[in-house]
């Protein structure tokens, strides 16, 4: 785990008295920070993009396994749920882009969540160019291969990320190596203890004992032969990956079991429940749009310009806008996101109404445009859970995402096996993401009870 703004957003000056002023972290909301931008968008385009333009494939597939459309878009299905809910493969590149971004920015997080994520509408876009071509080229096997050769790039995004250093550098002598300064946190100025010393580390464990007993052996027996000291250097190296590996299984339980839960706060298991029910209504109109129109016959005209990419047009301009609207001092993030949520589940509704390619693409538009929200869920989640807890967080609700995700498409094939229509299957999911929003208006909800119960003890008080 990082270490979080708290901890490192500020460095201490030198002052020969008790007080200290505090300087802002030089990487915080500028420097590296839109470095850190850059390599997120450039993650969206590669993780987020190629998941979106599965519907051309899956067209592909259709054609040439002649299964069911409720079974082959399991393929689709799986191929999100897997990367969102287990975080294997390109699900471990995604989680640090998104939260990396939200360390580094303060003041312009939300804008600068929406600058990143903007990727997924560029990626979706080219991807679907893209595939289009390779498989009409060299098939959809072909296809793929280099599409994963393309995905390769993951590895200079993931090149660019570092975490914010916990302190600065001094100037040593020439010659020497560099001495860090230690990072000090406002608790340890405010409890009047020694600088740099928190109640951590006053609590050592008993295994780092066992390591400075080693390391003092080590030195008083350097005339001892050569393979007493290697012995000494591989029980001091496996004593310290034991503390690591304590230490980060007690955070971990602390943080999803302990008495400080994430579960403990109501507001943030209801975003959940929206989670669950609300992906899957976006996700399944970039697996399916490319088969309804073949079935409308806009095919000629799909070409021209397709509605998925239309989708992923306007997604980019909803992110940036939605993003830079959220950061204004006199708009609340929770309206925002409310908003774009009730426009996206009513474009969800009017779709399946829709039936000449001009009607389709103004729904489509509305679809992209309010689902810029996304831009918005990190900056959401920190807001419930704190920017200490935002990685566990971010990553519960990408993982009730990706069970969306893996049910939505084959649920929404499965309805059309058995009505052949695609209408009764976008109305039951406008319905779920209905039922997700109600969730959402908990959280309203609580503050408007919380803020009667103030005035009512206010004015039993007077």
């Amino acid at each position: 785990m990082y270490t979080s703004h708290e901890d490192i957003g500020y460095d201490l000056k030198d002052d020969p008295k008790a007080k200290k002023a505090l300087k802002p972290h030089p990487d915080i909301d500028g420097g590296w920070a839109w470095m850190m931008v850059l390599s997120s968008f450039f993650v969206h385009i590669l993780i987020m993009g190629s998941q979106m333009a599965l519907g051309v494939l899956n067209v592909e597939w259709l054609e040439e396994f002649h299964q069911s459309r409720g079974l082959t878009a399991w393929v689709s299905s799986l191929s999100m749920g897997i990367t969102l809910i287990v975080g294997l493969g390109s699900g471990m590149a995604y989680l640090p882009a998104v939260v990396m971004v939200g360390r580094y920015f303060q003041k312009r997080r939300a804008l600068a969540q929406g600058l990143s994520t903007t990727g997924t509408g560029f990626g979706t876009f080219l991807m679907t160019v893209l595939l289009k071509y390779l498989c009409a080229e060299y098939g959809w096997r072909n296809a793929m291969f280099i599409q994963g050769a393309v995905s390769l790039n993951l590895c200079v995004c993931g090149a660019l990320m570092r975490p914010l250093s916990p302190g600065k550098v001094e100037n040593c002598p020439r010659g020497e190596e560099p001495c860090a300064l230690p990072a000090y946190s406002t608790e340890s100025v405010k409890s009047g203890g020694p600088l740099g010393m928190t109640e951590e580390q006053d609590r050592q464990p008993e295994n780092e004992e066992t390591v400075c007993d080693l390391q003092a052996q080590e030195c008083q027996g350097q005339t001892r032969p050569r393979k007493n000291m290697c012995a000494f250097r591989v029980l001091k190296t496996v004593s310290q990956l034991t503390v690591r590996v304590q230490k980060g299984f007690r955070d971990w339980y602390s943080g999803y079991f302990g008495t400080a839960s994430l579960f403990t706060n109501r507001v943030f298991v209801a975003f959940i429940f929206w989670a669950l029910f609300a992906y899957s209504s976006f996700v399944i109109p970039f697996i399916h749009l490319p088969e309804i129109v073949s079935l409308y016959n806009l095919s000629e005209q799909n070409d021209v310009f397709p509605l998925t990419s239309i989708i992923a047009v306007l997604h980019i301009f909803g992110k940036v806008i939605l993003g830079a609207v959220a950061d204004l001092p006199c708009t609340s993030v929770w309206n925002v996101f409310l908003i774009a949520n009730f426009t996206l589940v009513s474009s969800i509704f009017l779709l399946p109404l829709m039936h000449t390619y001009a009607s389709l693409a103004v729904i489509c538009a509305l679809i992209g445009f309010s689902s810029g929200y996304f831009s918005l869920m990190p900056v959401v989640t920190e807001d419930l859970v704190g920017t200490e807890h935002l990685a566990n967080a971010y990553g519960i609700i990408i993982c009730a995402n990706g069970i969306s995700a893996l049910l939505g498409p084959p649920f929404a094939g499965w309805i059309f096996d058995i009505t052949q229509k695609y209408d009764f299957s976008f109305f039951i999911c406008g319905l779920l993401y209905m039922v997700g929003i109600l969730f959402l208006l908990i959280q309203p909800c609580i503050q408007m009870v919380e803020q009667s119960r103030r005035k009512y003890t206010d004015g039993a008080h007077v």
